[in-house]
């Protein structure tokens, strides 16, 4: 079996330093979507560095690439094929706000390896503090088709109760054709998304969207619509991949409010592709805040 559970869960954690400058952050808030109209003050705060504020999710790509996916898949234990591997979720915990320039070290290993019985998932989780502690934590997700079956523990079932009602706000966000070309610039060169003849041995008729650029186009909708534009607030940031999105397409996010009972409160998501007939992309997605 290409994935030993037990020696990867074993293998000693992974430390780099990585480094991010305001152009960084630029590039990745246009990658997924930010500054239309270009001139609007509220898309200035994304487009503009003598206005910056930094969407938390810029965190998944901090450092040039998600380095604990890379140094995941890297792992003693581990040896996958990249066409049987796909992003099934992703966690984000931010420990305080994310700053435009910085410097930092990015700490990866193996937390968990579930046995789905046609498929693995490996959990890959990072951990980044800087000089003055920590900064986030990310937990990736990863599906590998035709890597289970060998009898290891499924995992816990942690999917939230689905909302209730209808949705408090729903928007519609248009994917341009040339999306995920500009977005994979921010680190993620896996050819699934940029050229045709490997996305057909993945079983895609064309490339499609990183899953990690619909997640930032979804918090960036949270973020503008429902926390009035203020960054700081989002503490946490969960979702679960559950469908692809094709370039091109047009997003439908429904939005719903929650009241946690406690000092945080709770915004629910649901993500589909309008053209497919509402086909689900972001499912069990929750964003809690301040």
């Amino acid at each position: 079996m290409p994935i030993d559970a037990a020696r990867a869960l074993a293998a000693e954690p992974r430390s780099g330093e990585i480094a991010w400058t305001p152009k960084d952050v630029l590039l990745y808030h246009l990658g997924i979507g930010a500054g239309l109209p270009a001139t609007d003050p509220d898309e200035l705060r994304y487009t503009l560095e003598s206005r910056l504020h930094v969407l938390p999710s810029f965190a998944t790509v901090a450092g040039s690439g998600a380095p604990g996916v890379i140094s995941g898949l890297s792992m003693p234990g581990i040896e996958v094929d990249l066409a049987r591997v796909l992003h099934g979720g992703q966690n984000l915990t931010v420990h305080r706000p994310i700053p435009a320039t910085g410097r930092a070290t990015a700490t990866s290993r193996v937390a968990a390896v579930y046995d789905k019985g046609k498929a693995a998932i490996l959990v890959l989780r990072t951990d980044v503090a800087d000089a003055d502690g920590p900064l986030w934590t990310n937990d990736a997700q990863i599906y590998v088709r035709g890597e289970g079956g060998w009898g290891g523990d499924r995992g816990p079932d942690t999917r939230p109760e689905p909302p209730a009602g209808q949705p408090d706000r729903t928007l519609e966000r248009t994917v341009r054709e040339d999306q995920a070309l500009l977005y994979r610039l921010s680190g993620d060169w896996n050819p699934l998304h940029a050229d045709p003849d490997f996305a057909k041995t993945a079983g895609f008729d064309r490339p499609i969207l990183h899953g990690l650029c619909t997640y930032g186009m979804t918090l960036k909708a949270v973020v503008d619509t429902l926390l009035g534009g203020d960054v700081t607030c989002v503490r946490s940031y969960a979702t679960r991949f559950a469908g692809v999105v094709f370039p091109g397409e047009t997003l439908r996010i429904r939005l719903w409010q929650q009241d946690t009972g406690t000092v945080r409160a709770a915004v629910s998501a649901a993500v589909s592709a309008v053209e497919r007939d509402d086909a689900p992309v972001l499912a069990d997605t929750i964003v809690h805040h301040s």
